[in-house]
């Protein structure tokens, strides 16, 4: 089956090049593609895509209001960020907002095209310039305090390592090899987490536990 893939850019020629590298590929089908964020939204309720990629900076409703309201009818579709801005706190916000990947428009298109079958199975994918920037920025933040930790002790000791694995943005795969797991098992860990920390997506796990000091091996 093929990825279906559905484009929110205010700009025509940028959907357009997208569109033409993507109908390249045998596994993605771009069923519609839309210039603001209110079209976009109609447009993935009648044709339920597996992936948006979304701009951030669009007239009328923005990039970060169009990403909620489409994660509210459709939370189990792969948001991914497309866009030039740098700010790591854009980022951070639309991590939060449940965005599964944030990449820059610069990208080379094998690049986009990987980053799209990725998130399709559940990755998170963030530029790399990106994800420095966003560690700096949590760095800088206050310790989380006493409500955290008792979050925390809501997780196994295998769950906290991990979320350790997801904060380096580890896959499934990765985290099964090197905790020497099934796969299965590390998928139904993952669950348990995101019910444990209210949260809807691992790259929502991975952010909080940057976020609050729970991605180091002294966390677990």
């Amino acid at each position: 089956m093929k990825t279906r893939i559905l484009l929110i850019d205010d700009h025509s020629l940028l959907r357009s090049g997208i569109r033409l590298l993507l109908e390249k590929q045998h596994d993605f089908e771009v069923v519609a593609e839309a210039g603001d964020g209110i079209e976009g939204i109609k447009r993935a309720q009648q044709h339920k895509p597996d992936v948006i990629l979304l701009d951030l900076n669009m007239p009328g409703l923005s990039g970060l209001e169009t990403l909620q309201l489409l994660l509210q009818d459709n939370p189990g579709c792969a948001v991914i960020i497309l866009t030039v801005s740098e700010e790591a706190d854009e980022l951070g916000q639309a991590l939060r907002d449940g965005a599964r990947g944030y990449l820059i428009k610069n990208i080379e298109g094998d690049a986009l095209s990987s980053a799209i079958r990725r998130a399709a199975a559940g990755e998170a994918v963030i530029d790399n310039t990106m994800t420095a920037k966003l560690v700096s920025q949590f760095r800088a933040q206050p310790k989380a305090g006493s409500g955290v930790a008792a979050e925390r002790d809501k997780l196994t000791v295998r769950e906290r390592e991990i979320v350790q694995c997801l904060a380096k943005g580890e896959s499934n795969k990765e985290i099964a090899r090197s905790l020497d797991v099934a796969e299965s098992t590390v998928k139904i860990h993952v669950q348990n987490i995101l019910k444990k920390l209210n949260l809807n997506s691992r790259v929502q796990v991975a952010v909080y536990a940057v976020e609050h000091g729970m991605g180091s091996a002294e966390s677990v």
